[in-house]
């Protein structure tokens, strides 16, 4: 495929994806990859994104005081759980949604800090900011704000941020390694990113890969384990940790969610959709030392940890 071409499919992702979240913040879908739930909880035809948070890790309690619409269901992990967000920290939220993970973080940094999150849909992005009010009243804080942009393009300064969040949103990226390296360029010297993502164990059947990509990007566009591995080393990320998080595809299918539902019974037989396709809780750090080209600085060895924490 010539550069050309790429740049043209790479496009018509972003383009798919975007007009897929835009249908979500106007109410006309539930899903961001059409048919089912591909990073949203459903039960027969009625989405239910508390249920999907409470088992991923949010409690039932900070989940009742966000604002109405902040959660969509469009998790699979939470970064927040890991992130251990501090008073005065910069904060980046890639594809921030209707602001979910945002306002939680903008309580954990206080007045002090700040978070900034970043979503390429329009109507997302209107969604979030119309979140922002409710927040304030409830909170007192004025501290965060949303930002039109791409993952792979970020609207923010070098080198201005400490700690990166993302839930579900990377692996709908044409280009992750661009994604990475923007993570890079943003966080500050001793910078850290806490991640969710959809990630594949092994690489899918030709059958179900072929069927993921007309249905669902995000399953689809999932990179291996030792892929995403390789991507973070490689742009210069240190204390790399991952995370395979089996359950919260499990909780998908037996919940009867309609996509994980024809793809488990499309798998040979005695496989399961989490033989292939889990979370992954993404930790990684930025070196607090440069020495010339920090892109082609030291990394070091990631760790896969294949305990499952729930």
């Amino acid at each position: 495929m010539s550069a050309a071409d790429k740049s043209t499919a790479n496009e018509q992702v972003r383009e798919t994806v975007r007009a897929g979240y835009a249908a979500i913040a106007t109410g006309q879908q539930s899903s961001c990859c059409g048919g089912g739930g591909c990073c949203g909880s459903q039960r027969g035809n009625q989405a239910d994104p508390n249920r999907l948070a409470q088992a991923i890790g949010y409690d039932a309690e900070t989940l009742a005081t966000l604002p109405e619409g902040a959660n969509m269901g469009l998790s699979c992990g939470n970064p927040i759980a890991i992130a251990a967000l501090r008073e005065g920290q910069t904060v980046l939220d890639l594809g921030s949604g209707g602001g979910f993970d945002v306002f939680q973080a903008g309580e954990k940094v206080k007045a002090s800090g700040r978070v900034i999150g970043v979503d390429m849909t329009p109507e997302m992005l209107a969604k979030a900011r119309q979140n922002i009010e409710h927040y304030r009243q409830r909170t007192g804080l004025d501290n965060v704000e949303f930002r039109l942009g791409e993952i792979e393009h970020l609207p923010v300064a070098d080198a201005s941020v400490d700690v990166v969040l993302s839930n579900c949103v990377i692996n709908l990226s044409p280009d992750k390694p661009q994604v990475w390296r923007e993570i890079f360029r943003a966080l500050k010297p001793g910078g850290k990113i806490s991640v969710s993502d959809l990630a594949l164990l092994q690489p899918l059947p030709d059958n179900i890969r072929a069927m993921a990509a007309a249905l669902v990007g995000c399953v689809a566009g999932a990179a291996l384990v030792e892929e995403t591995r390789a991507m973070l080393e490689k742009t210069g990320f240190k204390s790399i940790v991952l995370t395979p998080k089996p359950d919260y595809v499990r909780n998908m299918q037996d919940w009867n969610d309609p996509l994980y539902r024809q793809i488990a019974e499309t798998l040979p037989k005695g496989e399961e959709i989490a033989d292939y396709v889990v979370s992954l809780s993404i930790e990684a750090q930025k070196s607090n030392q440069f020495i010339g080209d920090t892109m082609k600085g030291g990394s070091e060895k990631a760790t896969l940890n294949a305990q499952n924490p729930h």
